[in-house]
This record gives C-alpha cells, structure tokens and sequence, in this order.
C-alpha cells in the first residue's frame, strides 16, 4: 500500500527548498506520494510565537554561523550546486503562497511549486514584487497576471489561512514540517527519520 508524506511548505523557508529537492527521491524509493500542504509561514510563526532562526538566534555567539555550515554540508550531501541564497531575503511570500492555492485549484500546483522554487532559491528573484511575479510566473509557463487577480480573490485567501490554522493545531510551529501517519518531523535535518518511518508498517 502506497503511503503519503505531507510537506507543509512556504516558499519564504531555504530549508523548504532543500526539502523539496531531496523528498522526491525518498518518496520514489518508497513507492510514496507527497501532498503538499501550503501553509502560510509568517502566520504560523505568529500563532505559535516562534521566530526566524536570524532573528531568534541572532544574539546566540556562533549559532548562525553553524547553521550556515549545516546548510553547506546538506548542499553538497545532496548536489544542490544550483542553490542560491536570495539576495531580496527575507522575502514576503503572500502573494507567492495565495497564488499556489489558485494553482492548486488548476490542478497544476507540481508546476507551479517547481517555478516558484527556482525562482526564489536559484534565480534569486525578488517574487514579493507583482511585476516581477507576473513576469516570472508567465515565463514558467502560467498566466501571470491571471494568477496574481487570483491571489487577491477572498475564497483564495481564506484557504491559506484555514490551511495555516489547521497546520497550527496539528502542531506545526515551523517550516518544514512532514506527517507520516501521524507523526511529525520537523526541519530538512529529519528527513532521515521521514524515510525511516516509510519503511515501516502503519500501525
């Protein structure tokens, strides 16, 4: 029987992008499927209280540079060479987030997934600016100004935000975070563990 992994995702998090990059492969060894749930990240960030890693830890002597080298170290584990960390960040993704749920709705959110990912964390795009969402959008083969309209559409902006307040309540404080079954692992240092868990029988 196939089993899922839910990727709660923001475009916002680097480290959702090395999730995204990695989780594929772990999911094709174990005959899985990914179900991308798009929460929105600075909301899940002020429902819990929790903070980004520059900021909660900015005052912590070489907490940040450790992270950078963690980062490092997952790059050339994994042959992420085309990573780039966006010269705009931090860079607000509401537009970028409530344009995937309209995506979704299409049926073409892999697509759009891959597009905005590249965008953000290879091409070092600036995709809270409208223009330049358009531009990229319609580039990567989607109506860019039809998926910007969308992003301002209420019912659009309603499901993200059900979508963040369902994630919270399942416990969710950060991004990335993945289910199996019932259990949560957070960060893309756990993906190990994501695949542990695939190997075993469903209780």
């Amino acid at each position: 029987m196939s089993r899922t992994v839910d990727f709660i995702l923001d475009f916002a998090s680097p480290n959702a992008y090395f999730a995204y990059k990695v989780l594929p492969e772990i999911a094709k060894r174990h005959d899985a499927k990914i179900n991308y749930r798009l929460c929105l990240l600075g909301g899940i960030f002020k429902a819990t209280g929790n903070q980004a890693p520059m900021v909660a830890f900015s005052n912590v002597k070489g907490k940040l540079d450790y992270q950078m080298l963690e980062i490092r170290r997952f790059i050339q584990r994994h042959g992420l060479q085309s990573f780039r960390m966006n010269e705009h960040f931090p860079v607000n993704s509401l537009i970028m987030m409530r344009a995937a749920i309209a995506a979704e709705r299409d049926g073409r959110l892999e697509d759009y997934i891959e597009v905005a990912m590249k965008a953000m964390w290879e091409d070092s795009k600036k995709m809270d600016d409208s223009e330049v969402f358009k531009s990229v959008m319609t580039q990567g083969g989607f109506d860019g100004p039809a998926l910007l309209a969308a992003a301002q559409e209420p019912d659009i902006k309603e499901e993200l935000s059900k979508n963040t307040a369902a994630a919270v309540e399942q416990g969710v404080f950060g991004i990335p975070t993945f289910f199996v079954d019932d259990e949560m692992y957070f960060g893309k240092d756990r993906l190990r563990e994501v695949e542990e868990a695939l190997t075993k029988q469903p209780v």
